[in-house]
């Protein structure tokens, strides 16, 4: 029987080839715990490893070979953007004060908040280091303007946290700075290792960037329709946060007055309970809303196709990454990437 989560065969093989490249990114991000100070390392290693899906590496090494490039930098580049993205997860659970991550204890939760952020820059640090040693300047500059974009767009979203009336424009604008941003950086830097020109290079940035969209808008669908077991955290946790994504942002624009309402309430006491909590030190999702006072938000998003029609706007931007590599010659590696963009949408975690 085939298994529905399982990559497509050519991005299987893609995968496959690059495996021992990516086997040396993870000992390349762990040569970078190295400190005078134990605990870095006791929470790097806690982050590093609690899984993940390595999709920027993946993605730089495949991005670089459609370039026209397979040499030994793309490990320590796709090393660093790995710990940039790493880095990001530890500052945003403090930022959400997020008790779950990738189904177990957020470091915030073990160690608690100031050695998380710490840990954080530390890694930051460590991301910056990999990039300058390796010595190109472009891809310094993609590197340091990303993270620049990534902190103003955790500032935009914090700053229309528990809004019924954000609009999409906003919502577009937090993914492009932060989940799209990052996964454009990777692949760019995978096309300036190639050398290609600065239209190719665009055209490789542009696939990242709606990859990345796409990424995002398919996890956004997925808080409303997954469970904790695939989620590796409790469902609903977005609207809990304050996160009006995709699949509640269209359901408020559909829905009776009565039913925004509702909705509006509920983001009332949501974010009333968040600061609450947040004052006594302590925070857990379950007690900012209970099972049944979720239950006006997931009825407006059932009731007006929120998750379905977040999929399909997923799928447009699929599409769109698929077209951004068009001129590029067919072969396994375009495929591969091809292959990756509409694998995105099929996951269920």
């Amino acid at each position: 029987m085939t298994d529905p989560a399982a990559p497509p065969p050519a991005l299987a093989l893609a995968l496959a080839r690059i495996a021992p490249n990516l086997a040396l990114v993870e000992r390349a991000m762990r040569d970078q715990l190295a400190s005078d100070h134990a605990l870095v390392g006791t929470i790097g290693e806690h982050v590093l490893s609690s899984g993940g899906k390595r999709l920027r590496p993946a993605l730089l090494m495949l991005a670089a070979e459609l370039c026209g490039y397979d040499g030994p930098r793309r490990v320590q580049i796709a090393a660093a953007v790995e710990l940039l993205h790493t880095a990001t997860l530890l500052h945003d659970d403090v930022v959400d004060l997020a008790e779950l991550r990738r189904g177990q204890q957020a470091a915030r939760a073990v160690w608690g908040n100031r050695r998380a952020v710490l840990v954080g820059d530390f890694f930051y640090a460590r991301a910056s280091s990999m990039i300058v040693e390796d010595g190109d300047l472009d891809i310094l500059w993609v590197f340091s303007d990303t993270i620049r974009r990534m902190a103003e767009g955790e500032l935009l979203q914090l700053e229309r946290s528990f809004d019924p009336d954000v609009t999409e424009a906003h919502y577009y604008a937090v993914i492009d700075h932060k989940s799209a941003s990052l996964m454009a950086a990777a692949t760019e830097a995978g096309a300036i290792l190639g050398g290609v020109t600065r239209a190719e290079r665009r055209h490789v940035r542009d696939f990242g960037r709606e990859f990345g969209t796409a990424f995002q808008l398919r996890d956004d669908a997925l808080d409303y329709a997954a469970g904790e077991a695939e989620l590796g955290k409790l469902p609903y946790t977005d609207v809990r946060e304050g996160k009006v994504t995709l699949p509640l942002l269209l359901a408020l624009k559909r829905c009776l007055p009565a039913e925004r309402d509702a909705v509006a309430a509920v983001l009332k006491t949501a974010a009333r309970r968040s600061v609450e909590l947040e004052t006594e030190g302590v925070f857990a999702p379950e007690r900012v809303l209970e099972p049944a006072e979720l239950a006006p938000v997931l009825e407006v998003v059932r009731r007006y196709r929120g998750v379905e029609d977040t999929d399909a706007r997923a799928a447009q931007h699929a599409q769109r990454a698929v077209d951004a590599i068009a001129p590029f010659p067919d072969g396994p590696v375009k495929q591969a990437l091809a292959a990756a963009a509409w694998f995105a949408l099929e996951r269920d975690s």
